[in-house]
């Protein structure tokens, strides 16, 4: 981890941004009316649907809406749905959109734009997968009522369409939602029904992204909670300003030059907090957990014989330590559907995440390791990546593996693990990324443990048992049910793993003190954000 720096070389680094933030500008006049934040990640991609980082999940909750949402107890609300209903043999949902939606072009939104939408996601959401595999087909009944029918009932349709988080089940315009779910839409396309309309002539990747209230949006009536209920956007204007320096973000901060950091450096938090200009608060109090992602389709991890010798050479701890630091924003949990809740369990793993590397050099030699090189993708921009890969590598050649590091930006990262390329002309091997706790509650939502070969998220993993305790998990409505088959997948997986959970962690936003009206929810929201008069 970095040492602290005095807060004098922190101010004097705000200098360096001064000509990207523009000029100071006196209390009441266009700060009063727009907010600055720094995001996790800079902006290069503007489809939430293609990839599942958060930078682009955040950028979808900016501009469109979604049909049902979480409030801040994690209850399935409705959001652009006015009424539905269920019919009694389960095999039909009937879903009517409030009235007076409309596009930010203009149009209105109709059952037919969110058909398409729904198809879209579903071609490449884990649990929309799941879902469009019951589903007969659509009805658009009329412009604003549309029926789902089901092969079979299926219990997660609501936690379906309602998931917080990537992918989002986004409602876009037809022609848009139109678009090959695995080619990217373009910057003209983001037309949307939500609180904010992105102004594409002032994108300018590297530097920033600008939104600014849609006059349009009709909110609910409903107080806002969560990411439900009424999106009232209480700045004229939103930019979101990238600084890839940490120490930078926080001066900047501290200067007043932005008003939000979504994700401060961990070891900057004890800085921060001990400035009366500044407020830490915890919008996720779930957590996150980190994932080292496989690539299935080459060596040395085609064999899971292989990936679980991997899983037993790792020790989270190490990477929380090295990475987090602080024992306050961190938590070793070797549960993969995260502890503390209801189907978070630690059977069948007592045997890994030891950092046994004696035990996983073994298991290679008895797996076949002939020494191919792993090509281990490296996150550079982002603090709470970037120290994760050299205590992999350092794990992973104690136990007798070759490893290599491929560093990059997170953007770059996030294009180059959809490559099926060979790892060593292009491609990769393995990577580390992190989920929030409210995408991985249990085997459906969890996209990393989505088994449907090509179907799958990057890595492709393809195992037919997983993938049959998926659905039973699916079409499960007893919870107790359902928690055995979480367990018993659990156990199968320690040794076909798909990924490798690395602990769980804690990011507080940083916000300047006069920013109020932040939501607690598993996602950033910005509606209902403003500053103190």
């Amino acid at each position: 981890m970095v040492n602290l720096r005095k807060s004098a070389a922190l101010l004097a680094a705000a200098a360096s941004v001064a000509g990207l933030l523009g000029p100071m500008v006196a209390p009441g006049i266009a700060k009063a009316e727009t907010l600055k934040a720094v995001m996790n990640s800079d902006l290069k991609i503007v489809d939430p649907i293609w990839t599942t980082a958060y930078v682009q999940r955040g950028f979808g909750y900016m501009v469109w809406d979604v049909l049902f949402a979480l409030d801040e107890k994690l209850q399935v609300q409705p959001e652009m749905v006015d009424k539905w209903e269920v019919s009694p043999d389960k095999l039909t949902w009937t879903f009517t959109l409030r009235d007076g939606l409309v596009w930010s072009d203009g149009g209105p939104v109709t059952s037919e734009d969110c058909i398409q939408s729904i198809k879209r996601w579903g071609a490449r959401d884990s649990m929309g997968q799941k879902m469009l595999a019951s589903v007969a087909g659509f009805e658009a009944v009329d412009a604003r009522t549309f029926k789902m029918k089901m092969k079979e009932p299926y219990g997660l349709v609501l936690e379906s369409l309602g998931k917080p988080s990537a992918n989002v089940p986004f409602m876009m315009p037809k022609r848009v939602a139109e678009t090959d779910p695995f080619t990217q839409i373009k910057a003209e396309d983001v037309i949307g029904s939500g609180p904010f309309i992105f102004i594409a002539k002032e994108w300018k990747p590297g530097e920033k992204v600008v939104f600014t209230k849609n006059p349009t949006y009709k909110p609910r009536a409903e107080p806002p909670s969560g990411l439900a209920g009424a999106k009232i956007a209480k700045f004229d204007r939103v930019e979101w300003i990238w600084i890839p320096d940490a120490q930078t973000q926080v001066a900047a901060l501290q200067n007043g030059e932005v008003d939000m950091l979504e994700q401060p450096s961990p070891d900057l938090l004890p800085l921060m907090a001990k400035d009366k200009n500044l407020k830490l608060f915890d919008a996720n109090p779930l957590g996150n957990q980190y994932a080292l992602r496989f690539n299935t389709l080459f060596k040395p991890f085609d064999n899971p014989k292989i990936r679980h010798a991997a899983m037993v050479a790792f020790n989270q701890e190490d990477f929380l330590k090295a990475t987090i630091g602080d024992p306050k924003y961190y938590k070793v949990c070797k549960a993969v559907f995260v502890c503390g809740t209801p189907l978070g369990s630690d059977e069948g793993m007592a045997e890994v995440l030891n950092a046994n590397a004696a035990k996983a050099k073994q298991l290679l030699q008895e797996a076949g390791y002939d020494g191919t090189p792993v090509e281990l993708l490296q996150s550079t921009d982002l603090t709470v990546l970037t120290n994760m890969s050299p205590v992999a590598k350092a794990q992973l050649e104690a136990a007798g593996f070759k490893v290599n590091i491929q560093s990059m930006d997170w953007q770059t990262l996030v294009v180059r693990r959809t490559k099926k390329d060979p790892p060593d002309k292009g491609g990769w091997n393995i990577f580390i990324t992190s989920w929030g706790a409210a995408d991985i509650l249990n085997p459906v939502s969890a996209a990393f443990f989505n088994a449907s070969c090509d179907k799958a998220l990057f890595g492709w993993p393809c195992d037919e048992t997983i993938e049959k305790l998926r659905d039973q998990f699916a079409k499960e409505a007893d919870p107790a049910k359902q928690k055995q088959i979480a367990v018993e997948l659990q156990k199968y997986w320690v040794d076909h793993p798909t990924h490798v959970h690395l602990g769980q962690w804690y990011q507080p936003v940083a916000l300047r003190a006069d920013i109020e009206g932040m939501m607690t929810a598993p996602a950033t929201a910005f509606w209902n954000m403003s500053r103190k008069k």
